[in-house]
């Protein structure tokens, strides 16, 4: 038995000196600092991520496997495996960002791997014409965010109606990963609620959604969370060909790394 145990023992020390070697050897490529739209509001004071940055280095080959990787591409995990590789901040994985930070450190792993010229095609809302046109990914700016958290990364919202308190949060890539679409209100609902008057039983969140939480009060709690949201202002000025101008929003795709 302890000769199969200290064969064990072995097998984990080499995956880990693998692992380890594996980091040494990225860390190497230069790396650098990402600013958060969150300021780095969403997360706890114990978190690395609370001072609004995360460094992330250059992409390498490596990290092209993992944009044609057909099962990440099945499992929709493509965008956190590829912050997994590339992050040098220590103590955080991708699971854990919030999803409105997410969307800045891949246009900046972009930019810094392969340039800030992105081209797109764009409709025209008048003419209904597809145009291609250029972006400069370095000109997008991060939408104005002016609340600030608790020592949890938490956020107050109290009810206009009845005054109840609630504390909420930002969700993580990981958190909203779990909502099921066909309970996306209530469920969005229930996991950005942390607290309610303090009381932070689950239960208790779960049962005042579906019970106490009439619908005009329900949306207008989305709506606050919605209308302060970080992240990045994709609403971007486009060029007709008669010289006019209009705006369209861009959708940060699959094929972000490829054109």
């Amino acid at each position: 038995m302890s000769q199969v145990t200290d064969q064990t023992s072995s097998q984990n020390l080499i995956e880990l000196a693998k692992k380890q070697y594996e980091k040494q050897q990225r860390s190497k490529v230069p790396g650098h600092i990402v600013k958060l739209p969150s300021l780095g509001w969403a997360y706890p004071e114990s978190s690395p991520l609370r001072s609004g940055t995360i460094e992330i280095r250059y992409m390498t080959a490596y990290d092209e496997d993992i944009l044609s990787n057909q099962s990440y591409i099945s499992q929709n995990n493509i965008y956190e495996k590829l912050i997994d590789s590339i992050m040098l901040t220590d103590g955080v994985q991708a699971k854990q960002i919030a999803t409105s930070d997410i969307e800045a450190i891949i246009i900046m792993a972009r930019i810094h791997s392969y340039g800030d010229k992105y081209p797109v095609l764009v409709t025209h809302p008048e003419t209904k014409q597809q145009l291609k046109r250029d972006i400069n990914l370095s000109e997008i700016e991060f939408k104005p965010f002016k609340l600030e958290s608790d020592e949890n990364g938490e956020f107050e919202y109290v009810r206009p109606d009845n005054g109840d308190v609630l504390k909420f949060k930002y969700l993580n890539i990981e958190e909203s990963n779990t909502i099921d679409d066909g309970y996306l209100f209530s469920e969005l609902t229930t996991k950005s609620i942390c607290a309610i008057n303090g009381n932070r039983d689950k239960n208790f969140i779960s049962d005042y959604v579906k019970y106490q939480f009439i619908g005009k009060e329900s949306r207008s709690f989305r709506k606050y969370l919605s209308d302060n949201m970080p992240g990045l202002n994709l609403n971007i000025m486009f060029q007709g060909d008669n010289g006019d101008t209009f705006e369209s929003r861009f959708q940060i795709g699959s094929d972000i790394f490829w054109v």
